[in-house]
């Protein structure tokens, strides 16, 4: 029998702002259904990690598992664990620019940064706003504010940069850079 385990980072759909324009204040709501990575272990052995919306896990694990031909029947599954990790830190983590993860890292001192002070914003955050400031092909500048559960304004600068190198990573937009953040006030 197959024993699965399904990692959760995070469940929710999120209203949010978009601006399409930088040199505009123009900005619409929408209502988007959040992507998180979703990683599928069988056996303790990692099988993939893919961007899915996560509501329904247990059947999106019985799903792929016999659409990948990993079992023929759902009776071969011996059990199926949604597991919460840390907010999905580690998922930033594996999606973060080698660059980056020399500077930030190791995993456990890059958990401990995101954890303190600086960038504790981030985790759980009640909204968020991403203004893109410049592009090319392999590289991207985003002004990213955040409104954080105390209901205080955070601004970022985040630089991502298209991976090249061959890999499972290659052609993936890789974070190279976030800002310390900017306090902008409360919302109340």
């Amino acid at each position: 029998m197959t024993k699965e385990k399904l990692i959760q980072t995070s469940h929710s759909c999120k209203e949010v702002s978009i601006q399409k324009n930088i040199n505009s204040e123009e900005t619409t709501k929408e209502i988007l259904a959040e992507e998180t990575p979703i990683a599928i272990i069988y056996n303790g052995v990692s099988h993939v990690v893919m961007m899915a919306s996560p509501c329904d896990l247990e059947d999106f694990a019985r799903g792929f598992s016999i659409t990948e031909g990993v079992i023929t029947s759902l009776s071969d599954i011996y059990s199926i664990e949604v597991l919460k990790k840390d907010n999905g830190i580690e998922q930033t983590w594996e999606f973060a620019h080698p660059n980056n993860q020399k500077n930030t890292g190791p995993l456990n001192r890059f958990k401990t940064m995101i954890k303190g002070k600086s960038y504790v914003m981030l985790l759980n955050h009640l909204d968020h706003k991403v203004v893109e400031i410049k592009s090319d092909d392999l590289t991207a500048l985003f002004e990213v504010t955040v409104l954080d559960r105390d209901k205080v304004y955070y601004k970022f600068k985040w630089a991502v940069e298209k991976y090249i190198k061959e890999g499972p990573l290659k052609d993936c937009w890789l974070t190279t850079m976030v800002s310390a953040p900017m306090p902008l006030g409360s919302s109340v």
